[in-house]
């Protein structure tokens, strides 16, 4: 290279000439930055900075750059999907409110109902006992007859029902003795005298069968014949009831 050349190379880097003019190094420092070498005359490969090289030996890399939009549309679809966590928690809640208060209402009008339906019916009860007797006198005749039909069938569409037999055991949770006496042929207490027939709707009593029980004659050797009501005493204990039945309407 020539001196005129090796002197405008100097001359046209600023680095050079700064370093001359700092003082810190004496001399001048000469880059080729030709790309076509001026011997082989083939092209360069580009020079791969050295490590630990200054800034302006190297190329400055752009930054990843976060957008301002799509951090705000995200905090949106957060937000979004917490509402709708805490509306759908809430629509549960009410939910289960409402079949529960629905059970307990259908419940109460229920209860309500049969309430009702057995204080009707118990109102009844001295009507039936009437009829009952009137038939087995033989009186239920006539238009009478029909009325107390009617009546049966009524009251029997409210789920009334009648029991208490003669010859069923003794109960006391759905008999009430009236009368009592020994018998044979028996093996524990027994109803046998139905002296007014019992009344229930399902499985709740309305009124007891009151009746007459016999048990088992104590002196098994002595043969005796079954003591039963007469039936004067089962007319006194009849009257009994009916003016008890009165006193307590």
């Amino acid at each position: 290279m020539s001196e005129r050349e090796t002197e405008g190379r100097r001359t046209s880097d600023p680095e050079s000439s700064r370093e001359h003019d700092d003082g810190e190094q004496h001399g001048p420092t000469v880059r080729d930055r030709r790309r076509i070498d001026p011997q082989t005359y083939q092209v360069r490969e580009p020079q791969v900075a050295a490590p630990g090289a200054s800034g302006a030996d190297q190329p400055n890399e752009p930054l990843p750059q976060t957008d301002p939009a799509s951090t705000e549309s995200d905090t949106q679809v957060s937000e979004l999907n917490q509402a709708l966590t805490e509306r759908t928690a809430d629509l549960q809640r009410l939910q289960a409110e409402y079949v529960n208060y629905k059970r307990r209402v259908d419940r109460d009008r229920d209860l309500s109902r049969k309430v009702a339906i057995e204080g009707f019916v118990k109102d009844l009860l001295p009507v039936l006992d009437d009829l009952r007797s009137a038939r087995e006198h033989g009186e239920l005749t006539g238009g009478f007859k029909a009325v107390g039909e009617e009546v049966e069938r009524i009251t029997a569409k409210y789920g009334l029902e009648t029991f208490g037999e003669k010859g069923d055991p003794f109960d006391p949770y759905v008999h009430e003795a009236l009368l009592h006496a020994h018998a044979e042929g028996i093996d524990g207490p027994t109803c046998v005298e139905i002296l007014q027939p019992g009344y229930k709707i399902g499985d709740r009593i309305l009124r007891p069968a009151r009746v007459a029980v016999a048990e088992p004659n104590p002196n098994a050797g002595a043969r005796e014949t079954p003591e039963t009501p007469s039936e004067d005493a089962i007319a006194e204990t009849s009257a009994n009831e009916s003016a008890h039945d009165q006193q307590d309407q």
